[in-house]
């Protein structure tokens, strides 16, 4: 298994995480939802440093390594400031009382328009 961080810088962009949260409600998290080889994907943010970006995992190395859709880029207007790929050492489900973690986030806690 692989892990990947990506990260964007916003502030460059004039965009914020608020202002890519329609973005993933309408767009993102269905299409990555298709993927084949991701496990899992989540999108976070840290609106005091103005970064956003995501956590993937993924089954193999190969399915890491594919070309992902690139819209989230044209949206900020370039790639991501920062990625790095890790090797999963371990990884597990602790208990929860959520049946899906599709749905659930600040992208669908609020609305935001994307310009």
């Amino acid at each position: 298994m692989k892990a990947v961080v990506a990260w964007w810088d916003l502030a460059p962009s004039g965009r914020d995480a608020a202002s890519l949260r329609t973005f993933l409600r309408e767009e993102a998290v269905a299409r990555f939802a298709q993927v084949a080889g991701l496990r899992l994907k989540v999108w976070m943010s840290d609106a005091p440093t103005g970064r956003w970006g995501a956590i993937f995992l993924w089954e193999s190395a190969e399915a890491a390594a594919q070309q992902l859709p690139a819209r989230a880029a044209e949206i900020i207007g370039y790639p991501p400031t920062e990625v790095h790929v890790f090797d999963v050492e371990a990884a597990t489900e602790g208990r929860h009382g959520t049946p899906d973690l599709a749905g659930l986030g600040l992208a669908y806690a609020q609305r935001s328009p994307v310009a």
